[in-house]
C-alpha cells in the first residue's frame, strides 16, 4: 500500500508543482519548464522532481539554478495546498528524455529522407 500511496502523492505533487512553476514563479530564469515526473520515497519524506527545459545549455543551467533557489518557496506552497502529514523535501533533477526522443525522431527522419530506411521498416519498429 505504501508504494501506491507514494505514486498517488507523486502525481499530486507533479500537478501542484507544475501549476506553481507555471503561474506563480516570477524568476525570469525559470521559463519553458515542464515537470516530467515526480518520484516520492516510500516514507513520503523526499520527492525527486524531474524537469525538462526547452532552450540553450545556458538557459537550462540558469533554470535549474533558479529552481534550486526557489525550492523552499515551492515546498511551502505545496505544503499549504496538499494536506499530508509531512511535506516532502523537494529535489530537482534535469530530465533530458524529451530531447533524446526528438533526437531519435530526427535520426529516423534523416534515414527515411536518404532512403536508407523504408516506411515499412519504421512501421515494423513501432509495432
Amino acid at each position: 500500500m505504501t508504494k501506491k500511496r507514494a505514486i498517488r502523492v507523486g502525481e499530486l505533487l507533479k500537478e501542484e508543482i507544475s501549476q506553481i512553476i507555471l503561474r506563480e514563479m516570477k524568476d525570469p530564469r525559470i521559463a519553458f519548464v515542464s515537470v516530467t515526473d515526480v518520484k516520492v520515497s516510500g516514507d513520503l519524506r523526499h520527492a525527486k522532481v524531474f524537469i525538462s527545459v526547452f532552450g540553450s545549455d545556458k538557459e537550462k543551467e540558469e533554470t535549474m539554478e533558479g529552481l534550486e533557489r526557489a525550492t523552499g518557496y515551492i515546498r511551502k506552497l505545496v505544503g499549504e495546498r496538499i494536506k499530508i502529514h509531512h511535506t516532502p523535501e523537494i529535489i530537482f533533477r534535469y530530465d533530458d528524455s524529451i530531447e533524446q526522443g526528438v533526437h531519435i525522431s530526427e535520426i529516423i527522419n534523416d534515414l527515411k529522407e536518404s532512403g536508407e530506411l523504408k516506411e515499412s521498416d519504421s512501421d515494423a519498429e513501432g509495432n
